[in-house]
């Protein structure tokens, strides 16, 4: 069979059985069985396929996933997140706009500790945007900052898609992991530059109020009880990797240890805490093994059938440089993520792009991170982005999807432009790894 027809079939089954609405962990199920039928000997390809999916999710270097997504929920059931954004309340003032502020500040340090965009947003939401609508700020200055800072837990380690991505696409998980930390940081101050631009154009879009000054003596016992504790999380899973001295996988249970170690001197390890968190992870976790043991298979389906082969000779074939070729495969994310989660945009590219990316001669590392940038797009992007439907759900009745997708276009306009700085300077996301010792 023609690789094309093969492509077709594959590629345009998944996408045929996900517009109209099916699961897509049993979108890809029911187009493997189709595959391995047409493919690969017709049932007795079948237990092929149950040995491959076995496979796929017994690899160690899949633990970091549960534990990260263990930390970020229980920073968040225990209370221990909301008593940072307390502290860097009390050390804002009475800035123009610091609630806004206050979003992305402490929306990039839960980023750093969770690894979970739907719960950083959903958290963010909650917490501040009832103060926010109180004091009179406008809907686009409230949503933009909310959406935009919720997903940066996808870049900033511990991030669970990062290390998804590089023990699918064969990346070193402890770099690509480390590499995410400057951009993401970068991409912060964007996002702080754009608050202080929108409220230059519109001063009322955040009024000015009167709030209580904290002491200096406050704000110090602020920053060294609530803030510098942290501390810990980020230097057990960032720090440890930095140096050498663990794994990933050594990192995350070290980074959930440290989480379960500074609620119980807060006192806030409660059974009740620790239940939510666990069935929120196993949640997750679930439904994360669930795709990738139907997208690993679905790339072997690929391979065997030769439509790999001839996409990626038929990419290869046009006389266009690397840096179209690129191009081209941030607008075929994009489009992608109008419709789908990033996770299975992923787990559909991959197979694909990590070898163009290497015939274009890309670094493996630089282009993980650009595709987690542009796969962050995709939570925002109209009309299925993840965390528009979040914002929807914990904003005031009666706000539309269009409203919270507006509010975020500015801060796509954001990422882009990392994106097109990592192209001129890749050592924004080279440096750090480079650092690594291990």
């Amino acid at each position: 069979m023609p690789w094309y027809d093969a492509t077709l079939i594959m590629i345009g089954g998944l996408l045929a059985f996900m517009l109209i609405g099916m699961p897509v962990a049993i979108a890809f199920l029911v187009i493997n069985i189709i595959g391995v039928l047409i493919f690969m000997g017709g049932v007795v390809g079948i237990d092929q396929l149950v040995a491959n999916a076995t496979t796929s999710v017994t690899s160690f270097a899949l633990v970091p996933v549960p534990l990260f997504l263990i930390m970020g929920e229980l920073l968040f059931h225990t209370g221990l997140a909301f008593r940072v954004f307390d502290a860097l309340d009390k050390c804002m003032g009475n800035i123009r706009g610091r609630l806004a502020y206050l979003t992305v500040g402490g929306g990039t340090i839960f980023a750093t500790l969770s690894g979970s965009s739907m719960a950083n947003a959903a958290m963010l939401g909650t917490t501040l945007m009832p103060d926010m609508i109180k004091r009179g700020y406008k809907k686009h200055i409230i949503m933009g900052p909310i959406l935009a800072t919720g997903g940066l837990a996808m870049i900033i380690p511990p991030s669970s898609l990062a290390v998804l991505l590089g023990s699918l696409g064969r990346i070193d998980v402890g770099s690509l992991l480390i590499a995410g930390l400057i951009p993401g940081l970068v991409l912060a101050l964007l996002f702080a530059l754009m608050i202080r631009l929108q409220i230059a154009i519109d001063p009322d879009a955040a009024p000015g109020y009167a709030a209580e000054r904290a002491t200096a003596r406050e704000i110090a016992r602020a920053l060294i009880v609530d803030v510098a504790p942290m501390g810990i999380v980020v230097f057990a899973v960032v720090g440890l990797i930095l140096l050498g001295w663990a794994t990933p996988t050594e990192s995350a249970a070290f980074g959930a240890l440290a989480v379960i170690v500074l609620a119980a001197l807060y006192g806030k390890l409660s059974w009740e805490a620790v239940v939510k968190s666990m069935k929120g992870t196993l949640a997750v976790s679930v439904m994360m093994l669930m795709i990738i043991v139907g997208s690993t298979t679905f790339s072997q389906i690929l391979a065997f059938s030769g439509a790999s082969q001839g996409l990626i000779g038929f990419a290869t074939g046009f006389d266009v440089s690397p840096y179209v070729l690129l191009t081209l495969m941030v607008l075929v994310l994009i489009v992608l993520g109008m419709f789908m989660d990033p996770l299975s945009i992923m787990m559909l590219t991959l197979p694909i792009f990590m070898p163009l990316s290497a015939l274009a001669g890309f670094d493996a590392v630089w282009f993980g991170i650009i595709m987690l940038l542009v796969l962050e797009l995709s939570l925002v992007t109209p009309p299925f982005g993840l965390l528009l439907f979040v914002m929807v759900g914990v904003a005031p009745k009666g706000t539309t999807i269009g409203e919270v997708a507006r509010a975020a276009l500015p801060y796509i306009g954001c990422t882009l432009f990392l994106v097109v700085l990592l192209v001129i300077w890749p050592q924004i996301a080279l440096w750090l790894p480079s650092m690594i010792r291990y």
